[in-house]
C-alpha cells in the first residue's frame, strides 16, 4: 500500500510527540511542588548545587543520582522570565524556559568537574534544537553557572569537548538567573514509573545516540 508524500512525515512527527517528555495517562495525577529541601543530610558548610539542562528532565536525574556524594536531584525549568511557570506552559513553548535537573551534592565527595564529566556524556552537545526526540527550545541543553568558579570550570570543559569534534558545540553557558521546581509527579519519575520510562527513554533512542 502506498501513501501520499505527506503523510510520512506526518506520521513520524506523530510517533515523536508520543514519545515525548511527558506522563501518560497512566502517569500519577498532577500535583504542584514546592522545591524540595534536599540538603537536610548535608553539612551546611560543604553543600553546593549545580544546575544543568539536558533534554528531559526524566532522563538527567539517574546519572547524577547515581554519583557518590549527590543529595538529591530536582527536576524543573530555568532560563525563562515567566516566574512559576507550569510544565504545561513550557511544554507547549509558552515561556523561554527549558527543561533542566538542580542538584544537590557534597563538595567533599563530589567536585564540580565529576557534574561536568557526567553532563557531557549524557546530553547530544552538537544538537542546540533540543535533544533527541524532544524537539524545541524548551529541550534546548544548557549548563547554568551558580557562580563565576563554576562558569570558569563550565567555559574550560566546553573547550575541551570542543576539540573533540569538528561541529560546534550548541551547549549554552549562562549565569543561572532562577530555577523552579517541576510538579511532584515528575519528580524521581524514573523510580515512580520504571516502565513507562524505560519505554519512552527506548522510543527517544536516546541510549542509542550516546
Amino acid at each position: 500500500m502506498r501513501f501520499p508524500r505527506w503523510v510520512l512525515p506526518v506520521l513520524a512527527g506523530f510517533f515523536v510527540f508520543i514519545a515525548a517528555c511527558q506522563p501518560s495517562d497512566s502517569a500519577e495525577a498532577p500535583s504542584v511542588a514546592e522545591k524540595p529541601a534536599a540538603t537536610a543530610d548535608i553539612d551546611p558548610a560543604v553543600a553546593d548545587t549545580a544546575t544543568f539542562a539536558g533534554g528531559c528532565f526524566w532522563c538527567m536525574e539517574p546519572p547524577f543520582d547515581r554519583l557518590e556524594g549527590v543529595a538529591s536531584t530536582t527536576s524543573g525549568f530555568s532560563g525563562g522570565t515567566k516566574e512559576n511557570p507550569s510544565y504545561r506552559e513550557v511544554a507547549m513553548g509558552r515561556t523561554d524556559h527549558t527543561e533542566a535537573v538542580q542538584v544537590v551534592y557534597d563538595s567533599t565527595q563530589v567536585d564540580y568537574e565529576r557534574l561536568l564529566y557526567v553532563y557531557w556524556r549524557n546530553v547530544d552537545p552538537l544538537d542546540g534544537g533540543g535533544q533527541f526526540c524532544d524537539r524545541g527550545s524548551q529541550y534546548r541543553p544548557a549548563i547554568f553557572a551558580h557562580s563565576e568558579r563554576q562558569q570558569r570550570r563550565a567555559d574550560a570543559s566546553l573547550g575541551e569537548i570542543s576539540g573533540r569534534f569538528d561541529a560546534a558545540i550548541e551547549v549554552e553557558i549562562q549565569r543561572l538567573d532562577a530555577f523552579y521546581a517541576a510538579e511532584d509527579y515528575h519528580q524521581n519519575y524514573y523510580r515512580k514509573n520504571p516502565a513507562e520510562y524505560s519505554s519512552y527513554r527506548e522510543g527517544c533512542r536516546r541510549d542509542a545516540r550516546l
